[in-house]
């Protein structure tokens, strides 16, 4: 089987087929997949019903997982797979939760633009999410392009950021923006801030990122007030409809996307109904690492 690639944004996603990711991949296939990673960041599989255990093996071939706000602890794990993170709003017996549940209000947070775990160091790589079960309507997921973003930012703004660094936390849209305020000092102290520069180099493409997001709390070197304004500016700007597309999900999905090079969201949809995805992440590794997985 070959890799196939149909382009469904000219730059940055692509509809993959060819590869049945049930199954190991061979070192030429990884390979194929990585170059088609870096050309475009965000890859759709469709009719790939992936189990728990397939996805993380499938996963574990490109590095490392990563457990993102898992460290943080303070929630009940609905899914017995712990290196899978449970993008859902249903309880361990498949319901809905109430609208107030921790979960819930912790699951709104996808709702704004993101990159997965930027609040940590080392960087993680890609993430891969699969659709179980899906509402009736919304919980669509968008994306947008940081390497596009960066290409058409104005010269001025180019030479104002491309030496700053801004510092991300994970609870900085829960606590901050979202309000919840439930937290403790020891779930806050788990995962303490990182700093990343404001233009990162994507190793795969050797392109620029405008790395913005919703993690990032303030900039090195300039007052709170201002450093915000400018990433709300500067987020603002990465999640313009050019640089944007959006994914509208099947059941068997399985969408692949660069967390170095891309934001994402989830929209909105009736939280009374059940949407169940499962998110793997994985950790940077070197290219002879991953290579030689």
């Amino acid at each position: 089987m070959t890799l196939t690639l149909k382009p469904l944004h000219p730059v940055f996603v692509a509809e993959a087929s060819g590869l049945d990711l049930r199954q190991p991949l061979c070192a030429d296939d990884i390979t194929a997949l990585v170059a088609a990673m870096d050309r475009y960041a965000v890859l759709v599989f469709h009719d790939q019903p992936l189990s728990p255990q397939e996805q993380i093996r499938c996963a574990e071939q490109f590095g490392p997982l990563n457990p993102g706000l898992k460290q943080i602890g303070g929630q009940a794990q609905r899914l017995a797979e712990p290196a899978l993170i449970d993008i859902s709003n249903v309880d361990a017996d498949g319901r809905p939760l109430a609208r107030d549940a921790k979960k819930i209000i912790s699951g709104l947070a996808n709702q704004l633009w993101h990159s997965d775990s930027s609040f940590q160091s080392p960087a993680v790589s890609y993430s891969m999410l699969s659709a179980v079960r899906l509402p009736s309507w919304g919980g669509e997921t968008e994306f947008s392009d940081l390497r596009a973003a960066w290409d058409a930012l104005p010269e001025r703004l180019k030479r104002q950021v491309e030496s700053l660094e801004a510092e991300h936390f994970a609870l900085h849209s829960r606590i901050t923006i979202l309000g919840d305020s439930s937290y403790t000092a020891a779930q806050q102290a788990a995962l303490p801030p990182v700093v990343w520069p404001l233009c990162r180099l994507h190793p795969g493409s050797g392109r620029k990122s405008l790395f913005a997001g919703i993690h990032a709390q303030r900039i090195l070197g300039m007052g709170l007030a201002e450093g915000r304004m400018l990433l709300h500016d500067l987020l603002e700007y990465a999640t313009l409809p050019q640089f944007r597309w959006t994914h509208h999900w099947r059941v068997g999905d399985l969408v692949i996307w660069d967390n170095r090079c891309t934001l994402h969201r989830g929209r909105a949809y009736d939280l009374d109904e059940p949407r169940e995805l499962r998110r793997t992440t994985n950790d940077e590794v070197a290219r002879t690492d991953r290579a030689a997985a």
